[in-house]
């Protein structure tokens, strides 16, 4: 009964006061107009883990703190003889996170994570897809808090990708802006 009590701060921040800047802003006529987050993609690729198969549990075990539930293995669709990768190994892993747990890792990543990021001046407002959708990178994840900095043996990247119901990028990169996301100018 107290889980239903419990709402993250982004989506009740989203619920009373987005929603409303959203419809005076493009004046839409219908409540489901608005765009709204549908949910963000957690990607690692594991490029060592050609040589090492122990990399891979590891990278998935940072994945699963970061992203509070358990990633799925990547596999190479083919072999590419040059990089020693055969057809169905383990090259990476991901993350698919909806409703409570996206709000969640968005507030972790707009307040905690991106301000520790070593020479961050902002976002690129240019990296939508023309649907909506805005994807970014991170060299090193451990700035996020959950990943303990003397426990790791090496520092992966990640994509992070933002899906939302935005039919522009223009509507996208609004409601992005009203969720505080640190865009350059």
């Amino acid at each position: 009964m107290a889980d239903q009590a419990y709402e993250p701060r982004l989506k009740t921040e989203y619920k009373q006061r987005i929603r409303k800047a959203l419809k005076d802003r493009f004046g839409y006529s219908n409540e489901m107009q608005i765009p709204k987050l549908d949910k963000i993609v957690i990607n690692m690729g594991i490029g060592e883990a050609v040589a090492d198969s122990k990399k891979v549990q590891s990278a998935m075990t940072d994945l699963a703190k970061i992203a509070g539930q358990k990633p799925v293995p990547t596999k190479a669709r083919n072999s590419i003889a040059s990089f020693k990768v055969r057809e169905g190994m383990t090259i990476g892993a991901k993350v698919t996170l909806r409703q409570d747990r996206m709000y969640e890792f968005l507030d972790r990543l707009i307040t905690i994570a991106l301000p520790r990021v070593k020479d961050f001046r902002g976002l690129k407002p240019t990296s939508f897809d023309g649907r909506g959708n805005y994807a970014m990178g991170l060299r090193e994840h451990i700035v996020f808090p959950e990943i303990n900095y003397d426990q790791i043996d090496q520092i992966w990247g990640m994509d992070i990708i933002v899906t939302t119901t935005a039919k522009t990028d223009e509507e996208a990169r609004e409601l992005l802006r009203e969720f505080r996301f640190p865009f350059t100018a």
